[in-house]
């Protein structure tokens, strides 16, 4: 290589790299202000930018398998509140997609999404179980956002704990 096209290589390199940051990603624990040079929202989930997570799970009434209809409405807001809670789960942790798409001849013979959402959540507090129609009910909880922190140090410290 001549020294001209050492010099260019080197030149187009650094010129390439200008635009190149750094992003720790290891603030668990930590102080989490960003450094100046990067954005805050690059950096901080926008989950937790909201003080708390709200959460509303929904029920119907008629699909509850009891055949005394007091019984149902119970199993009803039971289910609706621990439909509030896999949505609260979803915030906090997220969720795991599984997706598998069949192709032949150039044409999809199936598409398959699946979701899966795991995690432990304390803590929340129910604001409200409500009646919507006459068949549903609706049941809403709320989080601190210092409560999905914990969540969150815990979780990614079980994490740790099973790769050893």
């Amino acid at each position: 290589m001549t020294t001209t096209q050492t010099l260019t290589a080197a030149l187009l390199t650094s010129w390439i790299l200008t635009g190149c940051v750094s992003v720790p990603l290891n603030l668990i624990g930590q102080d989490k202000t960003p450094p100046p040079s990067v954005p805050a929202s690059m950096i901080t989930p926008l989950v937790e930018k909201r003080e708390t997570l709200v959460a509303t799970g929904y029920a119907v009434v008629s699909i509850q398998n009891h055949k005394n209809p007091a019984q149902q409405r119970l199993l009803a807001i039971r289910a609706s509140k621990l439909d509030a809670y896999r949505s609260l789960t979803e915030q906090v942790y997220g969720q795991q997609l599984d997706a598998t798409t069949t192709v032949a001849d150039m044409t999809i013979m199936s598409d398959t999404f699946r979701a899966k959402v795991e995690g432990v959540v304390y803590g929340a507090v129910l604001v409200s179980i409500t009646p919507v129609g006459d068949d549903t009910y609706e049941t809403t909880l709320s989080l601190d956002q210092h409560v999905v922190r914990d969540l969150r140090t815990l979780y990614l410290g079980q994490m740790a704990a099973k790769r050893r």
